[in-house]
This record gives C-alpha cells, structure tokens and sequence, in this order.
C-alpha cells in the first residue's frame, strides 16, 4: 500500500508526518511540544467559520468591516467579544418559550464563568475567548486583565429586554446601550490591554450612541415581525408574535405616540417622527459630546467633565485618573504629563472609537428622510462605510 501525507493543524506548528500502512513498523514522528491552545477543541471548519468572520459579515457587517483599523493582536479579543454579543441578540429568535429563553441565557453565565477559569465548553465563541484570556496570562501577567463581571452584565440586561419588553423612560434606554454596547467597548479596551479612564471615558459615550442606534433600526423589525419560517430547523419565536414598540414610553406620551396606532399605520403614525427624533437627538449629543473630548484631549486639554463610572470596583484606573495597566503609559512614562499620557492612550484605543463611524452614518440616513424609522433607505448597508472609516482612522477623528 502506498503512503498517505496528511496535515497536524495547529496554530504554532503544522508539520508534515508521512503515515505508512499499517503493516510497516515505521513509527510516527510525534509534533514538538507546543504551549497549550484551546482552539484545538473544535473542528477545523468551525474554527476557519469563526475566524473568517461569516457570520458577523452577515449579522454585524460594520464590525466586521471595522476589524481592519484594530492592531493584529487585538482581533482574537473583538471577535470573539463581538461574537458573543451576537449570540446574545440572537436568542430571543431562536427560542420558542420563555424557559428555553432562560435556560440560554444560563448557559451562557456558566460558559463565562469556565471560560475565566480556563476550562471552556467545546462551543467556538467560549474556545477563542479562553485561548484569548490564556495568551493575555502569558504575555500580560502583571496588568489588569479582563472582568467576568462585565460579561455577566451584558448577558443580564440582555435577557431583561429579550422579550421586547419597553424602556420606561429615555434615561433607562441609555441605560441600556451602556451595560451593552458601552460594555463591549470596555471589554476591548481592557484586552488591548488599556485601563483608561479618559479611553473608558470616551468609548462610553460612543457605546451609548451606538446602543440608540441600535433599538432605532429595530424598530421596524419588532413592530412588524416576519411571518414564521416552517421550514427552518430553529423555532423562530419571533415569526408568531405580536409586534412591539421599542421607543420610551415617556418619549411616546410627550409626543403623543400610541403603540397600537404604530402597528396599524407604521411611519405615518401621528408623532412618531417626532418621538425618533428626540431618541435620535441623544444618540447625537452622545457623538458630539465624544468627539469634543477626543479633540480636547489632542490639543492637550481635559476632556470637560468626569466619567460617571470612574470609581466603580470592576475599573482599575490609577490614582491619577490618567490609566493604569495601559501599554501607552509604560515605560518611561514618569516624565511625561498626564495630558501627555492621555493623548498616548486615545490613540492607541482609536480602533475602538471607530464604532463611532457607523452610528454617525445611520444618524445622517435618517435625518435625510426626515426621520421615517420605517424609510427604505434605512434597510440595507451603507457603501460609504468602507471609505468613511478609512478617512476617520487617517484623520484619528471620526
């Protein structure tokens, strides 16, 4: 019998070993030792559908377009956080009771928690995640590392609105987009790895227009959901319910917005432009309000007001306020001034504020149609990303 040639793939050693039939006493070449990487847990081809980014090419397109402005070491850390986000948003689609609903959710509270202890589940987002946290002991032993506490939050205030359920004032729904998207950005910064105060600062305030945003382009989708898919092999819960609005009920009332009157009419319900345009206003402030801080920050000044979440126990800034743990107030860092310090660190975290470029681009969408949440314009993507990011990262102004 002839000889077969095959591959050991492994991420820091793939060797060539000759397997002969197993009537010859040729013995294998065994691999050289490697330090351990929990990726090799799952398939070949999961791994290469999670690395190359099918699906949040598909479900996340402007993160995965943004992949490119962040440093090569930091990918593994986006995506596998980017990733988990999505499996998140993804469960109340795919549930078809409310105890499957919660027993996802669990799932997921107890795969972070093994995760952090260095002994994942064989499911690809937990497998990235923990070889991420091993490599970040291996380079960073002495630095902060990332927080089991701020994935756990995610994952709660994402079983909290599963259902759709309303966001009772405006301030609650901000409150909302920061224990999420603001989390996300937390959590990349941290894996950088960067604990600033002025980066958090920042990154907040970007994370809560984004999370605006997000329950803005929603809205068309939960007030009238798709008819149910009988062929596919999940139970889409979403397919056989009643549609919902999203929108601040306090919001609603001032503008005098009826849910039902949404449901029935869509865009030309009385006040509904109104509402949007209020909710839109401050995801708007939240961009402005973070691209005066980044150039007040450039030109060397303060950032004007401070962080609500400075002294929380899970942020370990330093005593200064300017960063603690960063690689840009490393070595050598004791001469410089703590403005100096503070723009060495907003440029090294512009990758992350490069969430900023999408939602600025679906704010300028809108207002162009006067603010009609339910306008075709709004529906598909916007060509534009690709080169309006490139211009925001040369100029390090989004």
């Amino acid at each position: 019998m002839g000889s077969t040639i095959f591959r050991l793939q492994h991420p820091h050693n793939v060797r060539r070993v000759r397997r002969r039939s197993p009537s010859s006493d040729t013995i294998l070449h065994q691999p050289a030792p490697v330090r351990p990487f929990h990726s090799t847990l799952i398939s070949k081809a999961t791994r290469r559908k999670l690395i190359s980014g099918q699906n949040r090419r598909q479900y996340d397109h402007p993160a995965y377009i943004l992949t490119t402005f962040l440093p090569p070491s930091l990918r593994p850390a986006y995506l596998a956080i980017r990733a988990l986000n999505l499996e998140l948003a993804r469960i109340p689609d795919t549930s078809s009771t409310h105890a499957v609903l919660a027993m996802r959710y669990q799932f997921w509270r107890t795969t972070i928690t093994s995760t952090f202890a260095l002994s994942p589940v064989k499911q690809p987002v937990a497998v990235l995640l923990s070889s991420v946290l091993l490599r970040r002991q291996q380079h960073h032993p002495n630095k902060p590392a990332m927080t089991p506490s701020r994935f756990l939050r995610l994952i709660s205030t994402r079983e909290k609105y599963a259902t759709d359920a309303p966001y009772p004032t405006l301030d609650s729904l901000e409150q909302y987009a920061e224990n999420t998207y603001s989390t996300l950005s937390y959590l990349t910064l941290s894996a950088i790895p960067m604990h600033s105060v002025t980066a958090d600062h920042i990154a907040s305030h970007i994370g809560k227009a984004a999370g605006i945003v997000a329950v803005l382009r929603g809205v068309p989708l939960l007030a009238f959901p798709p008819p149910p898919n009988h062929h596919s092999n999940n139970n889409d819960s979403r397919g056989g319910r009643q549609g919902a609005v999203t929108l601040p009920l306090d919001v609603m009332a001032e503008c005098g917005v009826r849910e039902e009157d949404v449901l029935r009419r869509g865009c030309e319900a009385v006040g509904l432009r109104d509402a949007v345009f209020k909710v839109a206003t401050r995801a708007s402030d939240h961009l402005i309000t973070a691209r005066q801080m980044l150039r007040s920050v450039k030109e060397g000044g303060d950032v004007g007001h401070a962080f609500e979440h400075e002294y929380e126990r899970e942020n370990p800034y330093g005593d200064d306020g300017a960063g603690a743990g960063g690689e840009a107030s490393g070595s050598g860092d004791g001469e410089l001034g703590k403005g100096e310090i503070q723009k060495m660190e907003v440029e090294k975290a512009f990758g992350v504020f490069m969430d900023a470029v999408p939602t600025a681009l679906w704010l300028g969408r809108l207002e162009k149609l006067d603010f009609d949440v339910f306008g075709e314009g709004l529906r598909g993507r916007d060509w534009r990303l690709p080169w309006k990011a490139w211009v925001a990262w040369r100029r390090r102004m989004f």
